[in-house]
């Protein structure tokens, strides 16, 4: 049966349903999905959002990668070949904004929304409307960003951090668009955030403990939290930076200073660094013990260094700033503290190892991407912890060596996260199994040439190549026409990617409850694809103790 628009917008007793927590919801529980567009615009469905944020990341990653191959042709040898340098400017800083809040963010978020509610046995989120509320704030934010190339003056050119003075009265007028576009998407994530921390503390089975949660809950739970610290702190300085354009203030304009801006945003951005990772640590945490068909070891060791790294990301902000002229006990402060979140961290990579250790091991597609997180992943931790030696990083400050350590921490890291979670969930999302041979031409090409782009900027950096340059000196076009190729590699090979979810949506062998046989956890006990509504009564002890802590018992 299909609602009309008007049961939405005014809620009947016959439409207010309360679930097994005594939690009201008014929603079309019990219903099917409307039909066309309005089931999209309308819906409160934790499903149908998960599956619009989905779309919206593959969207702008498609984008996002646009922008990258533009900037790989550029820099494909030296001299100017395709672009303005003001333009290139444009595409680096597009670029970064792009993928971490149109792409890798909302991948998060989107299996955050379809998962998290399954794995807690809830029938939906908190507040259902401010879920379909969050997104759909999120396309028109993406509309303004990307609008601002056809704006007088060019996009904002001034980096993916805005810094003043290039984003000051100096900047193109573009700069006041993104931070409206910034303001809106920081707006979604904070409800969206605080939405997935209520519905993890109101709404779980009864009978499940926090510490029974799957890991992956457990890490978006934590990660909420740090979305609600950043999220505001990223508003002040887009605020105060907007404020200085238009309205006569001198927060960082002469009389000001700059340097306060870069203490302000890096407090929201290193926070930010750990909201894109936890979730990708959370999907590995789930992916790893399946496919090793073990529970995952160490697994109260795992929930605290998820904890203790969530506090320590908020105290390390300034080792982005240790040659702007800190103090000597401030620099020796932010690099210890820094070095030591490899402590938590490699915690949690020993853990995966050791799950894998003796375990029945099989290879698909979810496993591999999760083996390649473990492996690449630390690679991009070890160029951290050079980066965070003071000494060490007036060398490494602003050339190609952090251009490669921060893409091996978001792409091999929370890409190949999304990826592995994708590849694992997609058979209880669309009731059918991927083409798993197509998955494997997608994860070999993808892992490839992702080295082949991202290995040779190390050397590049060393050898003092600056970041955010349209033109460069001769004796490094080896590493950057080697980097060229392989973006290219990289970004085809997503079209793969792409053929695989279409085929999986339209047909394909169907995919029964638990396809994978060493799965465990409650989003396996439903049909193959989820029903429209789930746990519309709470899932029974039997079931939170066969799919729980001690599953494999």
């Amino acid at each position: 049966m299909n609602h009309t628009s008007e049961h939405v917008l005014h809620s009947t007793a016959a439409d207010t349903t309360i679930d097994h927590i005594g939690h009201v919801h008014e929603h079309d529980a019990h219903h099917g999905p409307r039909k066309g567009i309005l089931r999209w615009l309308l819906t409160v469905n934790h499903k149908d959002v998960g599956t619009m944020y989905l779309v919206l990341s593959l969207v702008g990653l498609m984008v996002g990668g646009v922008m990258a191959l533009m900037i790989r042709s550029e820099l494909f040898q030296p001299g100017m070949q395709l672009m303005q340098p003001q333009f290139f400017n444009s595409l680096t800083t597009m670029h970064g904004l792009t993928m971490i809040f149109l792409a890798i963010m909302p991948g998060l978020t989107g299996l955050a929304n379809w998962m998290v509610p399954l794995q807690i046995g809830a029938d939906d989120m908190y507040w259902p409307r401010v879920n379909n509320w969050a997104f759909w704030a999120m396309p028109p934010a993406a509309i303004i960003l990307w609008s601002t190339f056809f704006i007088h003056g060019g996009a904002p050119n001034g980096g993916w951090t805005f810094y003043p003075p290039l984003s000051g009265s100096f900047g193109p007028e573009s700069i006041d668009w993104m931070i409206v576009s910034i303001h809106i998407m920081g707006i979604s994530s904070f409800f969206g955030a605080l939405n997935i921390i209520l519905t993890i503390l109101k709404m779980r089975a009864p009978g499940m403990k926090l510490m029974d949660m799957p890991l992956f809950s457990w890490s978006w739970l934590i990660t909420g939290f740090l979305f609600l610290l950043a999220m505001p702190t990223l508003a002040i300085a887009a605020t105060m930076v907007l404020s200085d354009r238009n309205w006569g203030t001198h927060f960082f304009e002469s009389g000001g200073n700059p340097v306060l801006f870069q203490h302000i945003f890096w407090f929201f951005g290193h926070p930010e660094v750990y909201i894109m990772i936890l979730p990708a640590f959370g999907i590995i945490s789930e992916v790893v013990p399946a496919f090793s068909r073990k529970p995952i070891f160490g697994r109260k060791s795992m929930f605290y260094a998820t904890a203790v790294i969530t506090f320590l990301a908020t105290i390390v902000w300034a080792h982005h700033m240790f040659t702007v002229g800190l103090p000597v006990w401030g620099q020796l402060f932010f690099m210890y503290s820094t070095m030591l979140i490899s402590v938590p961290t490699g915690i949690k990579i020993f853990n995966w190892v050791a799950t894998m250790w003796r375990g029945s091991l099989t290879f698909e597609a979810p496993m591999l991407w999760a083996i390649a997180f473990i492996m690449l992943f630390t690679i991009g931790g070890f160029s951290g912890v050079m980066l965070a030696n003071v000494a060490a990083d007036y060398q490494y400050q602003d050339t190609y060596f952090v251009v490669a350590h921060f893409h091996y921490v978001l792409v091999s890291g929370s890409l190949f996260g999304i990826f592995a979670g994708v590849y694992y969930w997609l058979p209880k999302w669309t009731g059918h199994m991927y083409n798993e041979r197509l998955a494997q031409w997608h994860f070999w090409l993808s892992v490839i040439s992702m080295n082949i782009t991202f290995f040779p900027m190390h050397f590049a950096g060393l050898a003092g190549m600056p970041r955010r340059i349209p033109d460069y000196a001769v004796q490094f076009t080896d590493f950057n026409m080697i980097s060229t190729v392989g973006a290219f590699i990289f970004g085809f090979s997503q079209l793969i990617f792409i053929v695989i979810l279409i085929k999986a949506y339209r047909g394909g062998k169907a995919a029964g409850a638990r396809p994978w046989d060493g799965a465990r956890g409650l989003e396996w006990v439903i049909p193959s694809p989820a029903p429209y509504h789930t746990f519309t009564t709470p899932p029974t002890a039997k079931q939170l103790h066969d799919e729980g802590p001690k599953a494999y018992e």
